[in-house]
């Protein structure tokens, strides 16, 4: 996982701009701006440093990996890209069959 969400998700809920978490944190606003848009990443010892000046606590675990999510990883990986989009094709039309489909039935309570 990218610790750019992580950052940004911290700093919103403390209510703080670039500015103000860079000041807590003594560094620039421009790294703080790389670091949420993934620019950059800061050491592990520098996220839970961040976490923690917004008030906040990073925590980690580790967990069996799931060998269906393996599995169909390895599937995508041997598609070609046009196998690859037309399976896009499919999922963005199921999707949207969905949404009209709920719609219909929100309309018809």
């Amino acid at each position: 996982m990218s610790s750019a969400p992580l950052i940004r998700d911290a700093r919103h809920r403390a209510g703080l701009t670039q500015t103000a978490l860079a000041r807590r944190a003594g560094t620039s606003q421009s790294v703080v701006a790389r670091w949420e848009t993934g620019g950059a990443q800061p050491s592990l010892e520098t996220l839970t440093r961040l976490i923690r000046v917004c008030g906040l606590e990073l925590q980690t675990s580790l967990t069996e990996t799931d060998p269906s999510e393996v599995s169909l990883i390895e599937r995508n990986l041997a598609l070609s890209s046009t196998e690859r989009l037309d399976q896009l094709v499919r999922t963005v039309g199921f999707i949207r069959a969905g949404q009209a489909s709920l719609a219909r039935a929100r309309a018809s309570v």
